[in-house]
């Protein structure tokens, strides 16, 4: 079995993507999707309302940004972590940097642990994460117990 640092084969994947309704404005590379949005390309997964996405000109996606009720995103990270998901009224995508940044009611599961708060930052690539609660509220972590053998998840 080989070791996966990340799933880098997931941007070599064709997109596929289904909508109600889809704009294309050719000068600047933006695609805007609405109603029941589903983007997948290799195991990333994102579900939304509305997605908009920035292309680069071989039409690999650079950035997208998705917004529901709640917007929902999924991936592979590596075989030993497994898969996160997560969701928010907002997720943003960098396809470069590989950040995620959920906002408004975020939630975020890897590996048996959870991250819930009003912004969460996640590093597809590193597997960082970064909480922050706002508006007086608390940012809730949730871990597994340590002998269930899932420590390896989040670091």
């Amino acid at each position: 079995m080989t070791s996966a640092n990340a799933l880098p084969s997931d941007a070599n994947q064709p997109i596929r993507l289904l909508a109600d309704r889809a704009t294309y404005v050719e000068r600047t590379g933006v695609t805007t999707y609405s109603g029941n949005v589903t983007i997948e390309q290799g195991t990333l997964k994102i579900a939304a309302d509305n997605i908009t996405l920035n292309l680069s000109n071989d039409r690999k996606i650079t950035s997208a940004v998705a917004t529901g009720r709640p917007a929902t995103f999924q991936q592979v990270i590596t075989q030993e972590k497994g898969l996160a998901k997560g969701q928010a009224n907002r997720i943003d995508y960098n396809a470069v940097t590989g950040i995620v940044t959920l906002t408004g009611n975020a939630k975020l599961t890897q590996a048996g642990s959870s991250f819930a708060g009003n912004t969460i930052r996640y590093s597809l690539k590193a597997g960082d994460v970064e909480a922050n609660a706002g508006g007086g509220q608390r940012v809730e972590l949730i871990f597994p117990p340590t002998g269930s053998g899932s420590h390896q998840g989040l670091r």
